[in-house]
C-alpha cells in the first residue's frame, strides 16, 4: 500500500510533522539522507505505526501514491535546490514538491517557475509553531502552483492548528509563486518585533523597577489573561519562573547575545523595496545585531558614567503603563507588517486576503495572540483598509494605550535603558498621525544642494519647482524620480 504523502528531511520539524500527519490517519513515507535516522525512528516512536521508511530517494518517491506529494523539511538555501534536482528524475508531471522550510520567497518564486515548466507543481509553504507546533498543529501558509492545493488541502487542514469557536483550520491558500513564504517572512518579522518589545519591558522591570523574577512572572501571567494574551507572553511567564539547579533564575545565566536566521532581515529588505516604513521591525533586527557585539559593549560600558536607575510614583501604576505600552507597540508592529503585506500584494499581484492571514495566525504560530481576531474583523469591515491604525477599534485602543507607551519610553530613556523597538513604535505612531512633518525642510535641503525640486502647498500635487537658493544655480534642476 502506497503512502499518502512523503516527508523528506527527518530532524525535529520533519519527524514531528510526519507524526502529526500519521496521527490524523495518513500513511506517511519518510526519508532522510542519513539512513540511520530513519532506522532508529522505526525502532522507536515509529514502530508499529503507519509509516513507510525509505533508504534512497528513488525508493522514497516510488512509495508514494499519485499525484505524489513530497514535503521537504530541510535547511533553506542551496540544499533545497540540490534536493529538487535529485527528485526530478523520479517524479512525473502533476506531482507536487512542497518546501516547508524557511526559504526566501524570491527562491520560491524561482523554483515555482522552474518546476512549472517541467509540469511539476511547486508549493512554498510557511510552517510556524516550532517543534511542538509541527507535532500538535502548526500554522501553514502554502503558496505556489494553485493546481496543487486541491491535492494537499485536506492534509494541510487536518494537521494544522485549529482556532476560533468553530475550530477553523489555521491554513489557507495564500497565492501563487512565493506568496506563501513571503507571508511567513512577514510573520517572522512581526515575531522579531514582539520578542524585542517584551525584552524591553523586561529590562525596565528588572533594572528600573527592581522587580523579582517571581513578581515579573506574576505580571506576565496577569497580562496573559487579558488583551495581551499570546504565545510569547505565555512563554515569557514560564521563562521568568524557571530556576536553574542552584535555584537561581535560569534566564539570568544566558549570555545576552541574540542570534537570527535571516527572515527578519528579508522582511526589512522587502520593506525598503516596497517603500514601506517597517521601522519597529527593522529596529528589532538591528537590536539583535547590536546584542551580538558583546565584547565591544562590555568595553564601551566602562567609558560612560553609570546612570543610577530609579523611578518616581506608584509601582503598580507604572506596571499598568508598561502593559499598555506593550499592547500599543504590538498593535503598531502588526500595523506595519500588514501594511507591508498589502503593498507587496499589490506590487506582485498576489491578491492577498489580509483578514484570512490574520485568521490562520490565530493558532499554531509563534505570534498567535488574542487581538488577531480584531485584525480579522478590521479587514472584514474594510478589505481596502490602508493601515490597521485607521480602523475604529484600533484607533480608539491606541488613543488609550499610547499614553502608557509614551510614559514607558520616557521612563526608559531617563534611566539609560535602550528601547529601540518601543521608541520606534512611538515615533511611527506620532509621525503617522501628524498632518505636517518637518520633511518640508528636508526637501528644501535636497533642492538647495542637488536641485531635486519640491512641491508647494499652494499648488497642485504633481507640480514640481526649483528655487535658486544660493543665487548661483540658475534654473537648471534634476529630474524627479523615486527609488
Amino acid at each position: 500500500m502506497q503512502a499518502d504523502i512523503g516527508i523528506l528531511g527527518f530532524r525535529v520539524m520533519g519527524e514531528n510533522l510526519a507524526r502529526n500527519m500519521e496521527s490524523k490517519g495518513y500513511r506517511v513515507a519518510i526519508y532522510n539522507r542519513t539512513s540511520s535516522v530513519i532506522s532508529d525512528f522505526m525502532e522507536g516512536l515509529g514502530k508499529g505505526r503507519n509509516f513507510v521508511p525509505a533508504m534512497s530517494v528513488e525508493e522514497f518517491v516510488n512509495s508514494l501514491s499519485k499525484p505524489r506529494k513530497i514535503m521537504l523539511m530541510i535547511k533553506a538555501g542551496s540544499t533545497v535546490d540540490s534536493t529538487i534536482e535529485q527528485l526530478i528524475p523520479f517524479v512525473d508531471e502533476g506531482d507536487i514538491i512542497i518546501d516547508g522550510g524557511n526559504s526566501n520567497f524570491e527562491d520560491s518564486e524561482r523554483r515555482y517557475k522552474y518546476l512549472y515548466e517541467k509540469g511539476i507543481y511547486f508549493v512554498g509553504s510557511g510552517v510556524s509553531g516550532g517543534e511542538l507546533g509541527a507535532l500538535y498543529g502548526p500554522s501553514l501558509m502554502p503558496g505556489g502552483a494553485k493546481e496543487a492545493w486541491e491535492s494537499i488541502r485536506d492534509i494541510f487542514r487536518a494537521v494544522s492548528a485549529k482556532a476560533g469557536e468553530n475550530d477553523e483550520p489555521c491554513t489557507a491558500w495564500i497565492g501563487f509563486g512565493g506568496a506563501g513564504h513571503y507571508v511567513k517572512t512577514i510573520h517572522n518579522g512581526i515575531e522579531y518585533g514582539d520578542m524585542q518589545l517584551i525584552t524591553e519591558v523586561y529590562a525596565i522591570m528588572r533594572d528600573v523597577l527592581k522587580l523579582t523574577y517571581n513578581e515579573m512572572g506574576d505580571i506576565f501571567e496577569k497580562w496573559n489573561d487579558g488583551v495581551l494574551k499570546s504565545y510569547l507572553v505565555e512563554i515569557t511567564r514560564d521563562i521568568l519562573r524557571t530556576r536553574d539547579t542552584d535555584g537561581e533564575p535560569l534566564v539570568e545565566k544566558i549570555l545576552d547575545t541574540a542570534m537570527q536566521k535571516g527572515t527578519g532581515k528579508w522582511a526589512v529588505i522587502s520593506a525598503l523595496d516596497e517603500g514601506e516604513p517597517l521601522s519597529l521591525i527593522t529596529e528589532a533586527v538591528y537590536a539583535r545585531v547590536l546584542s551580538s557585539m558583546k565584547d565591544q559593549r562590555v568595553v564601551a560600558s566602562r567609558m560612560v558614567p553609570y546612570i543610577e536607575k530609579s523611578f518616581e510614583g506608584d509601582k503598580a501604576e507604572i506596571v499598568e503603563n508598561l502593559g499598555k505600552a506593550l499592547y500599543a507597540a504590538k498593535i503598531i508592529s502588526y500595523a506595519q507588517g500588514f501594511s507591508l503585506l498589502a503593498s507587496a500584494s499589490e506590487s506582485r499581484k498576489w491578491d492577498l486576503n489580509l483578514g484570512e492571514i490574520a485568521t490562520i495566525w490565530r493558532g499554531g504560530c509563534i505570534i498567535r495572540s488574542a487581538f488577531l481576531d480584531d485584525i480579522r474583523k478590521a479587514y472584514d469591515n474594510n478589505p481596502e483598509l490602508s493601515n490597521l491604525m485607521m480602523d475604529s477599534f484600533f484607533n480608539e485602543t491606541l488613543n488609550d494605550a499610547s499614553k502608557g507607551l509614551r510614559d514607558a519610553v520616557i521612563l526608559g530613556v531617563r534611566n539609560g535603558i535602550s528601547l529601540p523597538a518601543m521608541s520606534s513604535a512611538l515615533s511611527y505612531y506620532d509621525g503617522y498621525h501628524t498632518d505636517r512633518l518637518p520633511a518640508n525642510l528636508l526637501q528644501a535641503q535636497r533642492d538647495y544642494f542637488g536641485a531635486h525640486m519640491f512641491e508647494r502647498l499652494d499648488r497642485n500635487r504633481g507640480e514640481f519647482f526649483h528655487y535658486d537658493w544660493s543665487g548661483e544655480g540658475g534654473d537648471t534642476h534634476a529630474s524627479v524620480y523615486s527609488v
